[in-house]
């Protein structure tokens, strides 16, 4: 791979050891704003009159919006530093929230605030990953990607099941959720400020070049990157759509005045079920894509089941595998791209897994605009079908290449 410039010295982790734990803060805010509204697809049906495929298209908005945050960030911290991406990312996270407090006005506010919100995420995730990577050196290998990880996940889990709870119970059902984030997100710009930089800035010039330098893969890498993480990673956050986005709104009719708390209740158990098995995903070592895909078709076909026979217990339990499949599969695959990448790429490479990754995210809106014509028992099969597909070629890719050291 080209680069045009050389890597900067990365401080040494032991002279500040808890310096990652600032990054961690904007990760897991930008993470809380980012599934706050996930739980809330419900009451936006039932409050605001949005049709299942429209909350389904605010899922979509955020995605659009997470795209370019994941490819441009990364990249752009590279060459000019992590602190300036990080610090905008956040503050975005908290416009965003402001924007949706006017949710209830019309869609417009529902679209612009997910799509700013997509934004923020994608710069959390991928400059905030390359980061505490950095301030993590030494002794664990597989410590950063684990922590990272977690500090997303958890923002994702307590942002989800704090709003949930808020609109169920609390006043303001469409405001009071984003004013917490926006309180939550305030000091945490302030708090970057103390964080050490990694990245100092270059030369603006040649800087386009960089970027698509960047979002290549190294070509030792490509044949396992292609074979094994390719096809695993749309499945990270496939699951996560299945799990909170398609189960509550199968089994609306069957847990009455209680969907809102019902659909909270899925997305903490999803994510939970994420961050508790995302040790096991280390141990593993290569043999975690493989386990992450078999689990995966475990939770695609619990969810085909339960398709026909709309049990709000099955959905749990498909939730809760599909929550373990998240979690060993996204660290996983951050620990592949990791082995790939060098000190010039690897936000730039961390943005394009996370952007394959957040595709899967796309799944519930696919689904909604089929459902005219095609039964949800009919779709989630096919759905399995895939699932079992990508794990053959998880299966082979595995077989024929060799984790990088």
């Amino acid at each position: 791979m080209l680069h045009t410039s050389q890597a900067a010295p990365v401080p040494a982790a032991g002279s500040r050891p808890n310096a990652w734990r600032g990054v961690a803060a904007a990760m897991f805010a930008c993470g809380w704003g980012g599934n706050q509204f996930t739980p809330l697809l419900l009451m936006y049906r039932q409050q605001g009159g949005y049709s299942a495929l429209s909350v389904d298209a605010f899922l979509g908005a955020y995605v659009v919006g997470l795209v370019p945050g994941l490819l441009l960030a990364g990249p752009v911290s590279d060459r000019r530093g992590r602190r300036p991406v990080l610090v905008a990312g956040t503050v975005a996270s908290a416009l965003a929230s402001l924007v949706l407090c006017f949710g209830g006005q019309g869609a417009w506010p529902i679209y612009a605030g997910r799509l700013i919100a997509g934004f923020a995420v994608g710069i959390a995730m991928a400059v905030g990953t390359s980061w505490v990577k950095e301030l993590s050196e030494g002794g664990d290998s597989g410590l950063p990607a684990r922590r990272a990880s977690l500090c997303q996940t958890a923002g994702f889990g307590l942002g989800a099941g704090v709003a949930g709870a808020l609109a169920q119970w609390g006043p303001a059902p469409m405001v009071t959720p984003y004013v917490v984030h926006v309180l939550l997100t305030a000091a945490i710009p302030v708090l970057l400020l103390r964080v050490p930089e990694t990245r100092p800035a270059l030369p603006m010039r040649g800087l386009l070049r960089a970027l698509a330098d960047d979002l290549r893969v190294p070509t030792p890498a490509r044949r396992r990157f292609r074979l094994v993480v390719l096809p695993m990673a749309p499945w990270v956050f496939g699951a996560a759509g299945l799990a909170y986005a398609v189960m509550p709104q199968l089994v609306d009719s069957r847990v009455g005045s209680w969907g809102l708390a019902y659909a909270t209740g899925l997305t903490v158990l999803t994510l939970g079920m994420g961050v508790a098995v995302q040790p096991v995903a280390k141990r593993l070592r290569g043999a975690a894509p493989v386990v992450a895909m078999s689990v995966m078709l475990l939770g695609a076909a619990l969810c085909a089941a339960n398709a026909v026979v709309l049990s709000p217990w099955l959905a749990a339990g498909a939730a809760a595998v599909l929550g373990a499949a998240y979690g060993i599969s996204v660290v996983s695959g951050l620990l592949e791209i990791q082995r790939m990448a060098g000190a010039d790429d690897l936000a730039g490479l961390t943005g394009i897994y996370y952007t394959l990754a957040y595709a899967g995210f796309l799944l519930p809106t696919l689904l909604a605009t089929l459902s005219a014509w095609l039964s949800y028992p009919v779709m989630l099969a096919a759905v399995a079908t895939a699932a079992l597909a990508c794990l053959a070629l998880v299966v082979t890719g595995s077989r024929r290449t060799a984790p990088l050291p």
